[in-house]
């Protein structure tokens, strides 16, 4: 048996500026825009909601429902999240609920239905969809994090273009945008498709969310139509300087607790993984090269999304059971990013998965290995290091050991018990 090498407990210590009461936030940035001058009573205000685990979720949704309330509009939810949940209205439904975001705890209708209306076709005859529900409201809030893009590059990527276009487009809409998407930016084709959209479309305002590396809310915005192009830009810089990273640069093996569609769009956030250009292998254009990348579990509110599996150089059985193949390949299908729902190597428990990744690194010894064992890439203040990593992190400011050095934890099973500082997943 491979001698495996020891493990050290790490502590990350990120920038912690958050917003200490999101619904207050929520409601002075509203009021600042002045968005409730445009909205009369009775008028119906659609509020876009996505897959993703946004922090302070349901607070931030709650706090655009009452401020809407109060100026005595009508408001009401509408599933934005392209072909996630299956490509169904019944999937996508059941993503908000996930998150405790149903009709009876929000107390406002959900319309959750995959119809879209059709606004025309841009000059390269990109056919243009939008959620009709969104469309036939009165006003729309396109509500979204901020943050870079697991495929896209550029001055936009994730945020309130994609979720105007790819969410509010629907599954045909996604499939659509994604099939014209060329290169590795998103920009251009949504500087076509987006000013189409807010001329033929009642979007009122955004409200955009940056996330710090704690994954907590650091800002809240409400940014008027005329003002997405040139804004959000600026909150993405915001985003990017904010994000988490590893705490090394040079990884032979990272080992990922769980994945999931609450975390990334690819299950694990490509940034952080260094994976964002070539997908199965570390890039020159990364600051993050691992060579190789284990998988452990899917979230239970993926409710089988296992997009971004693919990515990965290996996993577990268990893993590959929980994966619904056909909701993971309409996702994966629709991006345009097949191989993403490709099933990497596969062992029974992960002693075998680990002792076989260390022996395809090269000649680095087993026991000499730079590895990385972290909960997910939205958590990554508490990871763990082998010893052959210390004078990268005795050369890091941002990190510290926060415990001894000792052997990898298995159970009887042959596989890793849970990290000490585990969240729920």
């Amino acid at each position: 048996m491979p001698i495996l090498p020891q493990m050290l407990p790490v502590r990350q210590i990120f920038d912690a500026q958050s917003v200490e009461d999101v619904t207050a936030a929520t409601h002075d940035t509203l009021n600042k825009a002045e968005v409730a001058k445009s909205v009369r009573p009775g008028e119906s205000v659609a509020i876009t909601v996505g897959s993703r685990g946004i922090a302070n979720l349901k607070a931030l949704v709650r706090a655009q429902i009452e401020f809407f309330q109060a100026a005595g509009a009508k408001p009401f939810i509408v599933p934005a999240m392209g072909s996630h949940g299956g490509g169904n209205s019944e999937g996508q439904r059941a993503l908000l609920a996930g998150f405790d975001l149903t009709e009876e705890s929000l107390g406002v209708e959900i319309c959750s239905t995959m119809e879209t209306v059709i606004l025309g076709r841009t000059d390269e005859g990109i056919e243009i969809h939008f959620a009709k529900p969104a469309f036939e409201a009165d006003h729309v809030i396109v509500f979204n994090r901020v943050k870079p893009h697991t495929d896209f590059a550029g001055p936009i990527e994730s945020g309130l273009h994609k979720m105007l276009m790819i969410g509010l487009g629907k599954r045909s809409g996604a499939e659509i945008y994604h099939r014209h998407c060329r290169g590795e930016s998103f920009e251009p084709i949504a500087s076509k498709i987006v000013p189409l959209l807010l001329e033929k479309c009642p979007v009122l305002c955004g409200l955009a969310v940056v996330e710090n590396a704690r994954e907590e809310t650091a800002h809240v915005e409400a940014v008027r139509p005329e003002s997405f192009a040139s804004r959000e830009p600026e909150l993405l810089q915001m985003a990017r300087k904010w994000m988490p990273r590893l705490p090394v640069n040079e990884v032979d093996l990272l080992i990922i607790d769980q994945f999931g569609k609450e975390i990334s769009g690819t299950g694990m956030d490509m940034n952080v993984v260094g994976r964002k250009f070539l997908r199965h292998f570390p890039s020159d254009r990364e600051s993050v090269r691992c060579k190789r990348i284990f998988v452990r579990s899917v979230t239970v509110k993926s409710k089988g999304n296992g997009c971004g599996i693919g990515y990965a150089d290996f996993t577990n059985d268990r893993t590959v059971a929980a994966i619904d193949r056909e909701i993971t390949g309409i996702n994966c299908v629709t991006s345009g990013h097949v191989s993403g729902a490709h099933i990497p190597v596969s062992f029974p428990t992960d002693r075998e998965c680990i002792e076989t990744a260390l022996r395809t690194i090269g000649p680095t010894p087993p026991q000499e290995a730079r590895v990385v064992r972290i909960l997910d890439t939205l958590h990554l203040e508490s990871v763990e290091v082998s010893e052959s990593c210390l004078p990268d992190i005795a050369a890091n400011p941002q990190s510290e050991p926060s415990g001894p050095v000792r052997s990898f934890q298995f159970d009887s099973d042959g596989n890793l018990t849970r990290l000490s500082d585990q969240h729920s997943g």
